[in-house]
């Protein structure tokens, strides 16, 4: 998947413009980079299409922890879109994610974010 496909996957399941669907997956990774170890957001961004590695390593640095309510806060004042419209997005995302990298890389990610954040994945399911 390129970051063109990744894009539009995203629009479709979040109902955004292709534009907002590119400017919220890339908020949406930063986010990830901050809350995710730093060994995980690189190894995660090296199956991702390279215009996307950079909004994953972006954060990294010391791991944050906040929930996804954080997450989903963060990625509205990035991308200015409400909050419901963030909540979609970042579903539409770690949707979209799951299917561009591998199941153990995934599996790797979810574990270091913890059950809510999976629980968002299985709420597009």
């Amino acid at each position: 998947m390129d970051d063109k496909e990744f894009f539009r996957a995203v629009a479709e399941r979040s109902g955004l413009s292709r534009q907002e669907a590119a400017d919220l997956t890339r908020a949406t990774l930063d986010t990830l980079g901050h809350r995710l170890s730093g060994g995980e957001a690189r190894d995660l961004a090296l199956e991702l299409p390279e215009p996307l590695r950079g909004s994953l390593q972006a954060g990294q640095g010391e791991m944050e922890i906040f929930g996804p309510a954080e997450s989903i806060r963060r990625v509205g004042v990035h991308t200015g879109l409400t909050e419901p419209e963030a909540a979609r997005g970042v579903r539409a995302v770690l949707s979209t994610l799951q299917e561009a990298v591998s199941q153990k890389e995934f599996a790797h990610a979810m574990s270091q974010l913890g059950k809510e954040y999976a629980q968002l994945v299985e709420a597009t399911r």
